[in-house]
């Protein structure tokens, strides 16, 4: 199955593809090398998503560039790729893109980093579009649930951190 939008990867530039919805959130969220290695172990477990109201079909795999998860939220099936892993001494995470049968077309990217100063930080950064008429028409609903999961993905990181 191919991924539903051309640029892969593009969550790793400091602009983000237009025609897209973009999504930057940088939050400290704890603080020491110990929740840092907390809340790295926690996201790799999918253990971030499973807080926030996501719940998988099937076994997740650990992420690694290529691995397919489908999670279910809401009612809505997210079928998603692995399209790379950031795998750091002081920074780590991954980043999926969408599959078909996903809502939106785009990448989203979480990353944990531990900061010269012991702050650990939690970033989301991701581009998305409709991808079916359902999304299209809801387009400000849409909106509010991509922005009220992002929200939760910050309060699980926080969980796990601490």
């Amino acid at each position: 199955m191919s991924l539903t939008y051309a640029e892969v990867g593009a969550t790793r530039d400091e602009r983000m593809p237009a025609g897209y919805a973009h999504v930057v959130r940088d939050e400290r969220i704890a603080h020491g090398r110990a929740a840092f290695e907390r809340a790295a172990d926690g996201l790799f477990a999918w253990r971030m998503h499973r807080i926030a109201g996501m719940r998988p079909v099937g076994e997740l795999p650990r992420p690694a560039e290529g691995a397919e998860a489908r999670l279910r939220f809401y009612g809505m099936t997210i079928p998603c790729r692995v399209v790379y892993v950031v795998d750091e001494p002081d920074r780590r995470g991954f980043a999926y893109g969408t599959l078909p049968g996903h809502p939106e077309a785009g990448e989203e990217a979480f990353l944990v980093r531990l900061d010269a100063d012991g702050s650990v930080r939690f970033e989301i950064r991701a581009f998305s579009r409709p991808a079916t008429l359902l999304t299209r028409l809801g387009g400000p609903v849409a909106k509010l649930v991509q922005r009220y999961a992002t929200g939760r993905y910050m309060k699980a990181m926080r969980e796990l951190a601490n």
